[in-house]
């Protein structure tokens, strides 16, 4: 069982940077891919980003690329989305994910292959 704690959101203007940050329970931590997701109102949640139990290999959304990143440290139980140049379309609910997973493979885009959601934090691009 993981338990998923976002923070970090809150209101920024258009240009502006924030990271999330998703703290998990758990001894296994490192044994899990980690992903983001937003669900902007009236929209269905979308993918942002994941990366592999290691950190060794990230994959983002088309969106997002080059202005997002995703890390994690495994020392902390924590993972992090790096979030520059932001924009209105931006503003979204941002939720972390988990699925156990120890392969390299980094392209877990799809909600329904996470077992472990968090209760999401509100980011809101002003323009």
């Amino acid at each position: 069982q993981v338990q998923l704690v976002e923070s970090g959101g809150g209101l920024v203007q258009a240009g502006g940077s924030l990271r999330l940050s998703c703290a998990a329970s758990g001894r296994t931590f490192s044994s899990y891919a980690m992903g983001w997701f937003r669900q902007a109102p009236g929209k269905e949640r979308e993918f942002v980003a994941t990366i592999t139990w290691s950190g060794g290999s990230t994959y983002y959304s088309n969106s997002v690329k080059g202005r997002f990143t995703i890390s994690r440290d495994n020392a902390k139980n924590t993972v992090y989305l790096q979030m520059n140049s932001l924009k209105p379309e931006d503003t979204a609910v941002y939720s972390c994910a988990a699925r156990q997973s120890s392969s390299n493979y980094v392209s877990y885009t799809a909600q329904y292959q996470y077992s472990y959601w968090g209760q999401g934090t509100q980011v809101t691009v002003s323009s």
